[in-house]
């Protein structure tokens, strides 16, 4: 597929997601909320599941979720 002339923002893409494909995103958190609800509290700044690293803030959001096969950012094998 062409790549396309114009720059898509991540906002513009999950907009797409709940209101063209209506992808439910607030269940989509709830759900990203419950499996990590356990470590959040214990203080841990990220928590494997089924693959998935699930990143915190120090403030106990999750700001992001990856492959858990990915290497982190700045530690790659070289």
């Amino acid at each position: 597929m062409k790549k396309s002339i114009v720059t898509v923002t991540d906002h513009a893409v999950l907009r797409y997601l709940e209101r063209v494909e209506g992808l439910d995103v607030e269940r989509v958190r709830r759900e990203i909320g419950r499996r990590v609800d356990r470590v959040a509290l214990a203080g841990a700044s990220a928590v494997l599941i089924e693959g998935h690293r699930y990143v915190l803030s120090p403030m106990g959001s999750v700001v992001t979720v990856m492959s858990a096969a990915r290497p982190e950012r700045g530690r790659g094998s070289g």
